[in-house]
């Protein structure tokens, strides 16, 4: 069982690294300090439920899926990572660590689930992409607890460590670097999908 955790955790962590929507909207919900619990929860539970069914073979029941989700998720990952890269260019842009008026839970809980379940890029890391690399494993359930618990240390370590941040990321410069590195990496994957 453990042959299969290490793996599963190694392209778990790969995956969520790349920072999009739901990503920049936790490690604001950190920066404010608000439902900070609540929502690494959601969204590591969230990812756990995607992984399972990969793992499970509902990536491989739709087999017909796999091509709208190979050009809808290159075509989402163009679109974000021009959003990305034109923020760059324009500059000038800071988180700002200060909320102007609390959310209520509910709000923000719905929030972070639309950001999660309505994202196209999901479906294609978790279902299809952990989902597959995991047929190559004996076991799994291994492939898919290493998985599920990348997405859990990296959801609680961004949310909990986005204080740390807050100096850095008040800088509209450090926003530039970040936005332009994360549509140059939007791009790539878009790429790697189109060439498939």
């Amino acid at each position: 069982m453990t042959a299969a955790i290490l793996p599963g955790f190694a392209l778990g962590l790969s995956l969520i690294l790349a920072i999009g929507a739901q990503n920049a909207f936790v490690l604001r919900q950190g920066l404010r300090r608000e439902h900070v619990l609540w929502v690494a929860l959601t969204c590591a539970l969230s990812d756990a439920v995607l992984i399972a069914a990969g793992v499970g073979g509902m990536g491989r029941l739709a087999t017909w899926f796999a091509p709208l989700m190979r050009w809808g998720g290159a075509a989402f990952l163009l679109a974000y990572g021009g959003r990305n890269l034109i923020a760059a260019a324009r500059g000038g842009a800071a988180m700002q660590a200060t909320a102007t008026g609390g959310r209520g839970l509910r709000a923000t809980l719905a929030t972070c689930l639309a950001l999660t379940w309505l994202n196209p890029h999901v479906y294609l890391d978790t279902v299809v992409l952990i989902g597959s690399v995991s047929a190559q494993y004996e076991d799994r359930f291994g492939f898919a607890l290493g998985a599920s618990a990348a997405s859990l240390v990296f959801f609680f370590a961004l949310a909990y460590g986005a204080r740390l941040l807050a100096p850095l990321l008040a800088r509209p410069g450090a926003w530039r670097l970040l936005d332009a590195g994360i549509g140059l990496v939007m791009w790539a994957i878009a790429l790697r999908l189109i060439l498939m």
